[in-house]
């Protein structure tokens, strides 16, 4: 038997090791535990800081830290190794990445192809796979064209999961849902505890809508058994817990700072307990006492939960504040719609902010792909003026509504027009409520409050704009066995009838037919009893001198 030289048995051990370390750094990238892989490519780099696989890795943790995206670390360290290593292809495909982030697209695909054409044949799978990572998870990246490098590589290497669960979130971020579950059902079948193929296939059940808890529960619980220090799992169901249940969503958090890296992010979760529990001066002063103590390396989101902990106390001025300094820190990738939401809502309190308000809310609703979440933000917004008695701002919030839901029924016209009418909007009122008359002809709200809108325009009523309207309602009325139900519409519309055609028209006696009709309705109508006698003395009193003027026998024409 040949003898290895202890030279050589040194040589075999540290590659050995070497491998090792980095699969212990990617398994906590896999975690996401981005401090601990740090630490670990870190140490591979620097005892050989040309070993091009642990540079690799260390920028691909700068980089997919999504809480805190350190584009520029990565950019450095792999600009530095590819001077000495020119003809790397796995640090070109990093350049590569790098390139997508800051927009630069063409550049980006130019180094990704020559690094493929470098690659040798025993590491072409893997110069694939890197290309393939790079597009689905950089922001900008082509995922098609990933999709297709990783495919060409699971071809070559039919062993490796993570191949598959890649292509599973590039479909994911296509809004394919089953491709992507066929995708990370084959990483499944290669690694039966792959925890994060069966984690993301219960994302996709539940945020596609499938609303069947059990289905995609089964899936989480599926995870923390397959692999109990897969952190992202535990934190996913602390936030799918946080607006139901406190108490469970408190367990999941312990379970995940059990095996999460400790930092400020464990900091900020605890204090979202507090928000969560509408303790909200104890949540600003939990998150400040986090920021205090991690410093620079602050969790962005601590200045947003201080945000909306302020704006829940009503105090606008250090809500617009804590918001700036949450959107100046976060990445812009972890934006949510309701972040813009209410950082607008909380502007809209600012004279001279309408316009930064507006378009923090319009990116809220571009953003935010669930109806009924536009509708409610808009709703509330809305509210908030008429509280203020702002009828004119809200029945511009309210009439943003019937823009973004196709749905939109009576009462959210009905918001829109009254507040409009209330705010002297007349026309913007009137021509909600001739909507609410098209798609409801027999009720006669629409045409009711569509009557008061046209006396809104027609102020002298010399146009008898309205009239048409109230003849609506009264044609409504006629129809029904029980005329008390509208008494509160039917009465008012038989009042404008008398007023248009007394005042307008001259016919006292057509304003007496309408005003009979009141006491028809309400007998005991005191305005109408009044104006009863006031029309019958003056038809009285006109017949009277019709008769004097008219010309007797004798001095009729012969």
């Amino acid at each position: 038997m040949k003898k290895i030289g202890l030279l050589a048995s040194l040589i075999l051990l540290g590659n050995v090791l070497f491998a090792q370390g980095i699969n212990e750094g990617k398994q906590f990238l896999n975690y996401e535990r981005y401090q601990s892989a740090e630490d670990v490519f870190k140490k591979l780099v620097a005892s050989d800081p040309n070993n091009v696989e642990a540079v690799y890795w260390l920028g691909q943790t700068y980089l997919a830290n999504q809480d805190i995206v350190d584009t520029t670390s990565a950019k450095e360290l792999y600009q530095k190794t590819l001077q000495a290593n020119p003809n790397a292809p796995l640090i070109m495909v990093g350049i590569g990445q790098v390139e997508l982030r800051e927009g630069k697209t063409t550049d980006a695909r130019n180094h990704f192809e020559t690094a493929i054409s470098l690659a040798k044949k025993k590491e072409k799978e893997d110069i694939q796979e890197a290309v393939g990572r790079a597009n689905v998870l950089a922001k900008n990246g082509d995922i098609l064209y990933g999709i297709a490098k990783l495919n060409e590589a699971a071809e070559k290497d039919k062993k490796n999961p993570e191949i598959y669960n890649l292509i599973g979130e590039g479909y994911w971020k296509l809004n394919d849902g089953s491709n992507a579950i066929i995708n990370y059902q084959k990483a499944m079948a290669i690694d039966p505890k792959d925890a994060r193929a069966s984690w993301m296939i219960g994302r996709i059940y539940e945020t596609q809508g499938y609303n069947q808890e059990t289905i995609y529960m089964k899936h989480y619980l599926d995870a923390i058994n397959e692999d109990p220090n897969f952190a992202p799992v535990y934190y996913w169901l602390y936030g799918y817990y946080y607006n139901r249940d406190v108490n469970t969503a408190a367990d999941y958090l312990n379970k995940y700072i059990a095996v999460a890296d400790n930092n400020s992010k464990n900091c900020y979760a605890k204090a979202s307990l507090m928000y969560v529990s509408k303790k909200y001066p104890e949540t600003v002063s939990q998150a400040d006492a986090c920021i205090t103590e991690a410093g620079a390396k602050a969790y962005p989101n601590l200045y947003g939960l201080k945000a909306y902990a302020y704006d829940k106390m009503g105090d606008s001025l250090k809500a617009k504040e804590a918001f700036e300094q949450f959107f100046s820190k976060v990445n812009p990738d972890n934006i949510g719609p309701k972040d813009y939401a209410t950082y607008g809502k909380v502007l809209l309190q600012f004279p001279g902010q309408e316009e930064l308000a507006e378009t923090n809310i319009n990116k809220a609703l571009a953003l935010d792909t669930v109806v009924k979440n536009k509708v409610d933000f808009l709703k509330d917004i809305a509210k908030g003026f008429a509280d203020k008695k702002n009828y004119a701002e809200a029945g511009k919030w309210y009439g943003r509504v019937l823009a973004v839901d196709s749905a939109f029924g009576k009462t959210d016209l009905f918001y829109a027009g009254y507040n409009d009418y209330r705010g002297d909007n007349y026309k913007t009122s009137d021509s909600i409520f001739q909507i609410y008359q098209q798609k409801y002809p027999d009720d006669p709200l629409g045409w009711y409050m569509g009557g008061h809108a046209q006396e809104g325009i027609d102020t002298s009523g010399a146009l008898g704009l309205a009239r048409p309207s109230y003849q609506k309602v009264i044609d409504i009325a006629d129809t029904m066995q029980d005329k008390s139900t509208v008494k509160d519409k039917l009465i008012p519309s038989y009042r404008y009838m008398v007023a248009y055609y007394y005042n307008i028209k001259g016919q006292a006696d057509t304003a007496l037919m309408y005003n009979n009709k009141i006491l028809e309705v309400d007998p005991a109508d005191a305005t109408a009893l009044k104006t009863k006698d006031a029309l019958e003395s003056v038809i009285k009193n006109r017949a009277k001198a019709g008769a004097a003027n008219k010309p007797s026998d004798s001095t009729k024409p012969k």
